[in-house]
């Protein structure tokens, strides 16, 4: 192996290892406490280490999406559609689709009386249109079997559970960002152990 080659190998492993070691913060320590768990006592040690989040007011949601739902054209993302192209100031027309955009809480906030912290925890409020965050209303999310919504180009539905054990109406979002919900739920319910349990509407019945 060249010395150079040798060199830029090393350093890279160096570099790899470092940011390993460091976490968050440069902390080394912050996940220790779930090392070598599994299962139930996992999720438990993950809310232990993250269940006080620093979460910014309702209204300071506006300003922090600039940072997390920018697109590159410079608009803002809409997470329930793919036909609108927003501004900042577009907020709230609900006339029909591509007229405004709001706040969606995923975890519907009446499932939790509205209360803090996750009335405004940005993990799972999210930037949608009015319109079809409006039919979606407070719907779990699920497979649609037969729709009686569908967004422009077919981007979300909404309509019967096809999902075996549950029959009810579901909000299904589309396939780009099923993973992306999949990992707001775990984060809710692991960030907010000690209280979902609570939640009058917190589970499909």
């Amino acid at each position: 192996m060249k010395k150079t080659t040798f060199s830029l190998t090393l350093l890279l492993i160096l570099c790899v290892t470092s940011i390993w070691a460091q976490g968050p913060n440069n902390s080394g320590t912050y996940y220790q406490a779930a090392n070598g768990k599994k299962g139930e006592a996992l999720k438990t040690a993950l809310f232990n280490i993250i269940k006080n989040p620093d979460v910014v007011s309702y209204n300071g949601l506006i300003d922090a999406y600039h940072k997390t739902d920018t697109r590159t054209d410079g608009k803002i993302r809409d997470w329930y559609s793919n036909a609108t192209n927003y501004t900042w100031n577009d907020r709230n027309g609900n006339a029909s689709e591509g007229a405004g955009w709001n706040r969606e809480h995923s975890v519907p906030q009446s499932w939790f009386s509205e209360a803090s912290p996750m009335k405004s925890d940005i993990v799972h409020v999210l930037p949608t249109d009015c319109y079809v965050n409006n039919r979606r209303s407070s719907y779990p999310f699920g497979e649609v079997g037969n729709a009686t919504y569908t967004s422009n180009n077919g981007y979300s539905k909404l309509g019967s559970c096809k999902t075996s054990g549950y029959s009810g109406t579901v909000f299904e979002p589309n396939d780009e960002i099923k993973g992306d919900i999949a990992r707001i739920y775990f984060y809710m319910v692991t960030c907010y152990e000690d209280r979902f349990t609570n939640w009058t509407k917190g589970s499909a019945t």
